[in-house]
């Protein structure tokens, strides 16, 4: 193979991802169908307005949830969410990316929410990445989730997982794999699901008091998406021809690095990195002199 042929094959391989990465500009609505369906709880899951608003209900008899068509390996993915106003002890709103597969080999980014009334929300992040997780953090949020819509955004390049609400970071996850830390780097799914956890709560709640709901909009998708059946799409969404891959998304601004230390000192409640009865062993990545911190 001449490297003329390797030159035109690359070019038509990037050109071809480029094309497929969706996003659209700021002032167009897209609608729920164009990127996601439903994944469960058919009867539970209410798309209204212009299909540009996604209710997402559970009861005694189901909860429910949506999930992307496609699969991606960078970008930055974005969902408005309005949390239930009732009490919610022990029933889990998430926005999340997976890899799906095997349990014990998967990478995943979670935003899960904990609480409401009895208990103030939480807001807590995991990372997995080649099956281990267990790097939870929790946030106590800094106003009232379900009183209007939040931004809640993943960006995820080769470089870091920024986790950020209504523009402010509020967590980093480096690549630290010079220190033998996993990172994820698996295709990801994304999806938004509400759930029941009995194990979240000692105070059980009373489902029969439900529907709970939880409301969701903005269903753009900035990121690059993977065929399951061309591994090497993977390497090429690290390309600096998209713009969640160049130089100044590979750490936080000085404006960025401020709020993120806000966050830090006034609002983060739980931090694995912390946890000394948990991990008597400091992880690698909870160093000093790493990219976490």
């Amino acid at each position: 193979m001449d490297l003329l042929f390797i030159s035109v094959l690359l070019t038509a391989l990037l050109a071809g991802v480029s094309a497929a990465v969706t996003g659209v500009p700021n002032n167009v609505v897209v609608p729920f169908q164009q990127n996601y369906h439903i994944l469960y709880g058919q009867d539970h899951v209410n798309v209204f307005g212009e299909n540009n608003t996604v209710r997402l209900s559970l009861d005694q008899s189901s909860g429910s949830g949506f999930g992307s068509y496609k699969k991606f390996a960078s970008g930055l993915f974005e969902m408005r969410i309005k949390l239930p106003p009732k009490d919610t002890s022990c029933i889990i709103t998430s926005f999340y990316l997976t890899s799906l597969g095997d349990e014990f080999h998967h990478d995943e980014l979670d935003f899960e929410f904990y609480g409401g009334n009895s208990l103030p929300y939480q807001l807590q992040t995991n990372v997995f990445a080649n099956g281990v997780g267990g790097r939870e953090q929790k946030v106590a949020l800094w106003f009232d989730p379900t009183g209007d819509f939040h931004d809640y955004q993943i960006l995820w390049n080769q470089r870091h997982v920024m986790f950020s609400v209504d523009g402010i970071p509020i967590r980093v996850f480096k690549n630290n794999t010079a220190l033998g830390v996993d990172y994820p780097w698996r295709p990801m799914q994304v999806e938004a699901t509400i759930w029941y956890a009995d194990w979240a709560c000692d105070v059980k709640p009373d489902l029969s008091k439900g529907p709970y709901v939880a409301e969701y909009q903005s269903f753009d998708i900035s990121g690059c998406p993977v065929d399951d059946f061309n591994p090497n799409g993977r390497e090429l969404c690290y390309s600096p021809r998209f713009w969640w891959n160049i130089g100044n998304r590979w750490q936080l601004d000085p404006h960025q690095e401020q709020e993120f230390q806000n966050v830090r000192a006034k609002h983060i409640s739980y931090d694995y990195c912390r946890d000394r009865a948990r991990y008597p062993v400091v992880s690698p990545e909870c160093q000093p002199n790493s990219s976490l911190l």
